[in-house]
């Protein structure tokens, strides 16, 4: 089995020896369930870093946004650079569903816009976990939507080895059964071209391509290459092919499912004749023949998730299947700010089903729809093998699971992290009348500029982020604004734009909130912190209040004409921690220092990164061009410099324009 190995230039401290040594043993004594309490800034990911190298296992970490999946994605490719570390998160950049308004006679049809690099990423990601056992998913709860079956999914690999006596047709045909596309002149990924002897492809969850060599019926050479430059870059000896996409079907089982498709469509028809609706009859017949007729020719078809019950072969109620069905029996699993994330898990599946009850009723869709459907959360619960909470604030629930009721309550099952190998102590928090709010905000931020430090500002709405990031401007501060509107990879880099100092201020909403890793943020300002509701609970305020116990500066400004009780709670477990916090650095002659952490890779640069590096060998060969075939490379350079100015990257433009102006004064 492949080993994992942490990589990292520290080693465990303050809290973190004793938290991994009770989360390894409870492991070994097969306890199913535990918590990490973990303080901000404690290093809890660097915990989980070392049980995964010492259990040796496959892991799933559970994040509740992607923006945060994202972070503990780039910082596990640090700690696992020899290992797979893998990203799977909802693929669309956009997303309406299917649904239908009977008071307005509506129907709205499903639209999406799918990310290309989030799905080859979830794609590389269950690829690996059925090709190897060093395998880290970092997911979103999307991980318990269904993504088909991972038997079909094995059972459709082509595995092809150097010297293998096998027919090019045999090939061929095995791509266009996995919808893989023939494209003879753009070669991207999940199509392939046929070149002569060599059969060329980009699998779906690849930025590379595979070359397969056959003279006669023999395979004689198998070589990945850059599909931009042709360039060889290795040789292999054999190579396994997974399907382009997560719902394929062996033709055997395709067969069956266009049968059972067929009964339950007669069913309903029937259903709907009997009840007197002959227009719904005459809907789902109509809707369900054409699917029928895209399965026979294509394998596929739009929506084929609403047959995935027939497609796998499940019974009616039957459970999906989903990203854990792909694991070892043996996996463990993280659940980071588990006091989020478990509540949304358990959400999901309520969410779902009215929309698809609806469209059922008026017969848009089969009944059969309704299983094409997120994991209800008993179905999740048993799904579990080992799973550790992480949060600074558990829920009920966790407690609950670890035979206590409160946090602070001792248990072999809950391992406490709150003294931090930096010996920082938690930020202390002054309560400050909402009288000349603003005009005391702007102050404190330019004192904390000052000192190249930066600045999170917390409000309870979108309109009010974007309004005092408009009016902050008008003084000079550069700010930016930070909330759910804002596309996922985009928040990504605001996030690493902060920490790059290109702005000092960041105001946003609970998206501010839990896991952000920001250890330049020295003050944390909360508006409305009097506003009762779940913004403004002790979880809420606790984990705001987090942001700024990264900085030996740290400090936390609540704005507030009167004490909640949220205030109140937060403001003595804040106390408590302090306490323990400063006796531990008194006790051993701690001197605290802020967080020192390197700027990870955003997700954008790591999918990136091959186009760059394509980029850098074209620029190389523009060189060689010079002088040979100047007009042509000019050719180019405009070529991209006008694409880059209809996508408005400007800056990319201007930098193709200037390569423009060199090249031709050295003419």
């Amino acid at each position: 089995m492949e080993k994992f190995k942490l990589v990292s230039s520290y080693k465990p401290a303050g809290d973190q020896p004793k938290a991994i040594e009770t989360l390894i043993k409870n492991l070994e004594r097969e306890e199913r369930q535990q918590i990490l309490l973990g303080v901000t800034g404690s290093g809890k990911t660097f915990t989980m870093a070392n049980v995964i190298e010492a259990m040796n296992r496959p892991a799933l970490i559970i994040s509740h946004n992607k923006t945060l999946a994202a972070q503990l994605y780039s910082e596990f490719r640090e700690f696992f650079p020899e290992n797979r570390v893998r990203y799977f998160v909802s693929y669309y950049d956009y997303y309406q569903p299917e649904a239908y308004i009977p008071s307005t006679d509506t129907y709205i049809e499903k639209d999406a816009a799918i990310n290309e690099d989030l799905d080859r990423l979830r794609l590389a990601a269950t690829s690996s976990l059925l090709s190897a056992k060093d395998v880290i998913i970092v997911a979103s709860v999307s991980c318990i939507y269904p993504i088909g079956s991972p038997e079909d999914h094995k059972a459709m690999m082509l595995h092809l080895v150097n010297g293998q006596r096998i027919d090019r047709k045999a090939i061929l045909k095995w791509l266009v059964a996995t919808q893989h596309e023939r494209n003879e002149f753009d070669l991207i990924r999940g199509k392939f071209r046929v070149r002569g002897n060599n059969i060329e492809v980009i699998p779906s969850y690849e930025e590379i391509g595979v070359r397969i060599s056959i003279i006669g019926n023999t395979i004689t050479k198998i070589a990945k290459f850059d599909s931009l430059t042709g360039e060889v870059l290795s040789k292999e000896n054999e190579i396994f092919l997974y399907p382009a996409k997560h719902f394929v079907t062996p033709k055997e089982k395709l067969i069956r499912a266009i049968g059972t498709i067929k009964e339950e469509m007669e069913e309903r028809v029937e259903f709907f004749k009997k009840a007197n609706k002959p227009l719904e009859a005459e809907r789902i017949e109509q809707r369900t023949l054409n699917d029928m007729e895209m399965l026979e020719e294509l394998g596929y078809c739009q929506g084929i998730e609403n047959y995935s019950r027939h497609l796998s072969g499940r019974l009616p109620g039957e459970r999906p299947e989903v990203l854990l069905d792909y694991f070892p029996e043996n996996f463990l699993m993280f659940i980071d700010e588990s006091h989020v994330t478990t509540p949304q898990i358990r959400g999901m599946f309520f969410g779902d089903r009215s929309r698809k009850e609806t469209l059922v009723e008026y017969g848009f869709r089969l009944p059969s729809a309704l299983d094409n459907r997120p994991l209800m959360f008993q179905e999740f619960e048993k799904m579990l093998n080992q799973v550790i909470y992480l949060s600074a604030t558990p829920g009920k629930y966790e407690l609950q699971q670890c035979n206590v009721k409160t946090i602070g309550e001792t248990s072999p099952l809950i391992a406490e992290q709150i003294i931090r190998p930096t010996g920082l102590i938690d930020p202390p928090i002054t309560i400050i009348p909402t009288k000349n709010q603003i005009k005391d905000l702007i102050v404190r931020i330019k004192e904390r500029v000052a000192k190249k430090q930066r600045v999170l500002v917390i409000t309870v709405s979108k309109n009010l982020a974007e309004e005092i990031a408009d009016y902050l401007k008008e003084f000079g501060i550069k700010v930016h604004y930070l909330h759910y509107e804002i596309d996922t990879l985009e928040r990504i880099e605001i996030l690493k734009n902060l920490r790059e100092a290109k702005f000092d201020v960041l105001v946003g909403i609970n998206l501010l909130r839990e896991g952000l890793d920001l250890p330049e943020v020295s003050l944390v300002i909360i508006l409305d912190a009097d506003k009762e509701g779940f913004l403004r609970s002790t979880t809420s305020l606790i984990q705001i209040s987090g942001r700024a116990a990264r900085s030996i500066d740290g400090e936390v400004i609540m704005y507030a004409d009167r004490y909640t009780s949220a205030i109140k709670e937060t403001v003595k477990e804040t106390e408590r921690r302090r306490k323990k916090q400063i006796a531990h650095n008194k006790k051993y002659n701690i001197t605290a220092k802020s967080v020192e952490k390197p700027i990870y890779k955003s997700i954008t640069e790591i999918i990136g990164s091959k186009k760059r590096l394509a980029d850098k060998i074209m620029e190389d060969k523009e060189e060689e061009y010079y002088g040979k075939d100047l007009f042509q490379t000019l050719k180019r350079l405009e070529k991209k410099m006008t694409a880059a100015a209809k996508r408005l990257d400007f800056e990319e433009a201007i930098y193709y324009r200037e390569r423009m102006k060199n090249l031709q004064k050295e003419k």
